[in-house]
């Protein structure tokens, strides 16, 4: 486990409870909730302008999740942004469908020019279009790259805007800090029950919240939904995987025991950072 503190930060974030304030969207908010109330924080979803201020000023971390964007969340999502920023709150930016629409790509370069974020994470397409790059994101779908040119994107991104990076997909990858940690748990069904991602990201947020550092954060919030999903895997009906998956998965994100990380994670540190001058000296194009 490379020495990281995962039981006791798990142990630190349910005696804190942490207040993760989320600016996310419809389709997954609920489920991002339980999963901060699972894992013992106190989750709020605020995105009314006049009061986002108010509420980040209250919390311990702050989600802005693109999922459904409309012009009343953009505005809140930019106030909260630099509130957080002026109390040194972290925040996390989870840049969903980026890549997809116009909208998605100039709110995610205006938010990445305008607030400082504690950790960044997506999918490789995410990731690849808010590099400016060009992807394949078809809605909130992935493409899959070849893990090195992701480490490449990805260390490329984690320089330029001095955060963290979670990359996740068939193997996940954390950077930041100079170094680079690959993740291989999970399960291909994962891919097949909105919200995971979402969920992945408020587990993040709630690490950072309750202290721990970012690189640690990414990892822990990444490993814990990627061994639930093998879990639900390997114990679901075959009968009736549409509906048994999706809450088997559920079931093991609500009761988690934080010896299941040392246990089952599949962690591994890349030796060296991949040289990211080449995408610096084309701005990521």
């Amino acid at each position: 486990m490379q020495g990281f503190p995962f039981t006791q930060m798990m142990m630190e974030a349910t005696r804190k409870k942490p207040l993760i304030h989320h600016i996310t969207n419809y389709v997954t908010a609920n489920d991002s909730a339980n999963t901060v109330l699972a894992f013992g924080g106190s989750p709020v979803m605020a995105d009314e302008p006049e009061e986002v201020e108010e509420m980040t000023s209250m919390a311990s971390a702050l989600v802005l999740n693109m999922g459904t964007l409309n012009k009343r969340s953009i505005k809140a999502m930019f106030l909260a942004g630099k509130k957080a920023n002026e109390q040194g709150i972290p925040v996390v930016l989870d840049p969903v469908g980026a890549g997809a629409t116009s909208l998605r790509n100039e709110t995610a370069r205006e938010l990445l020019k305008q607030i400082n974020f504690s950790f960044i994470r997506g999918n490789a397409s995410e990731i690849l279009a808010i590099t400016g790059m060009e992807s394949n994101t078809r809605g909130v779908d992935s493409e899959e790259r070849k893990v090195s040119d992701m480490q490449e994107i990805a260390g490329f991104l984690s320089d330029k805007y001095g955060t963290t990076i979670g990359v996740t997909g068939k193997v996940d990858l954390v950077m930041g800090e100079n170094q680079i940690f690959e993740l291989s748990n999970g399960s291909a069904e994962l891919v097949k029950v909105t919200g995971t991602g979402c969920m992945t990201t408020s587990l993040i947020a709630l690490y950072l919240g309750a202290g721990s550092k970012p690189v640690e954060s990414g990892i822990l919030g990444i490993s814990i939904m990627a061994i639930a999903g093998e879990l639900a895997a390997e114990n679901g009906s075959q009968e009736m995987p549409f509906t048994s998956f999706p809450l088997r998965l559920k079931d093991y994100l609500s009761d988690f025991p934080a010896s299941f990380i040392p246990e089952k994670i599949k962690l591994r540190e890349v030796e060296e950072k991949h040289d990211t001058k080449t995408w610096k000296e084309n701005d990521g194009r």
